[in-house]
């Protein structure tokens, strides 16, 4: 079960991450605060390919190294947090995205982003003395 959910998880990073770079880029340009392009330096753009990026190294990493998996888990929980204020940013300004496209979508997601977080840190255990299970 935890293998699939493993799975399952670095395919969506990695989906995910190809649309941050392809054609949902303009709609994650959306969820970018303005305070993070000041604080970060960089342009909406800049910072949607920087995580478009970052989803398909993480998805890729949670399967191509199976000895880091608690460390990767870890790290794609962070992600999903860090990405949080953007979510918050989107649902306070009431800006539609692709599947984002009401106000009760939008705080749907908010109250169900521990479940990724959750997700992330559940996949990234070991199991048992088998550290590549």
């Amino acid at each position: 079960m935890r293998i699939v959910a493993r799975l399952l998880l670095a395919a969506l990073l990695v989906a995910a991450g190809v649309s941050h770079l392809t054609w949902g880029r303009r709609g994650y340009r959306i969820v970018v605060p303005d305070w993070a392009v000041r604080g970060l330096r960089l342009d909406k753009d800049a910072i949607v390919v920087a995580s478009g990026a970052a989803e398909i190294m993480l998805g890729a990493a949670l399967v191509a190294l199976p000895r880091e998996r608690r460390t990767v888990g870890a790290l794609i929980a962070g992600f999903f947090m860090a990405v949080f204020p953007g979510n918050v940013h989107q649902w306070r300004t009431r800006r539609s995205a692709p599947l984002l496209r009401t106000d009760r979508a939008r705080f749907v997601r908010l109250l169900l982003q521990p479940v990724p977080v959750a997700w992330a840190l559940w996949t990234g255990e070991n199991i048992g003395t088998n550290n590549v299970s």
